[in-house]
């Protein structure tokens, strides 16, 4: 049923247009993923939206335990719609989340016992979690954080701002993997479902379209 679905759907959009889905769908990942901690900052989330779509990764997590906040859809550039985008309300539902489905916990932080970005191993399948602007990530992130990840800096900051972080991070890290013999991309189940996802996106009055489909199918 989903590939009727799929194969109805793409009657409404141009043969560019999936094309260009299957190209992107190519380099998405789910290998790492990346985990916001109470950013105060709207635009900062958003920007590290568009660098996950940028870098290929699939899925972010935003913990808004103490700041909830909408998208900046303008910074974002249309990326949340490519983007998928799960939000929890306090850290450790999310930490169990992404422990249940294998990742391991990785904290950046500037601190100098963390391990820098050159030597990370990429082998494992990682979250990324990223705190907020002023303060970093929470104790509980810290205490239960499997390792810890910097980016190496030669100047007199200790720190980035959070999406500029973030951007180098993933920038590294994709391309390291990519270049991998590691099995790092979607499945095929993965693939349709998010070709489905796509599609319905790209459709102007969608739910008429699914009525339709319900009503030959």
């Amino acid at each position: 049923m989903s590939l009727k679905l799929l194969d109805y759907l793409e009657r409404f959009i141009t043969e560019e247009r999936k094309q260009r889905f299957l190209e992107i769908l190519a380099q998405r990942t789910n290998h790492f993923t990346v985990a916001m901690e109470d950013v105060y900052q709207m635009h900062n989330t958003s920007a590290v939206i568009r660098s996950c779509d940028a870098f290929g990764i699939q899925q972010l997590h935003v913990i808004e335990e103490r700041f909830e906040k909408d998208l900046d859809k303008k910074i974002s550039m249309g990326s949340q719609k490519w983007v998928d985008t799960h939000r929890y309300k306090n850290a450790p539902s999310c930490v169990e989340t992404l422990k249940a489905k294998g990742y391991q916990i990785i904290a950046t932080t500037p601190h100098t016992h963390a391990c820098t970005l050159e030597d990370f191993d990429i082998e494992q399948k990682s979250a990324l979690f990223f705190g907020t602007e002023r303060d970093g990530l929470t104790p509980y992130i810290m205490e239960n954080a499997d390792d810890y990840l910097k980016i190496p800096m030669s100047g007199f900051a200790e720190s980035l701002n959070i999406s500029v972080s973030a951007a180098i991070i993933l920038q590294n890290l994709s391309t390291r993997l990519r270049r991998s013999d590691i099995d790092w991309q979607l499945s095929e189940e993965e693939i349709l479902k998010k070709r489905i996802d796509w599609t319905k996106k790209s459709i102007r009055s969608v739910e008429d379209v699914l009525k339709r489909f319900e009503g030959e199918f």
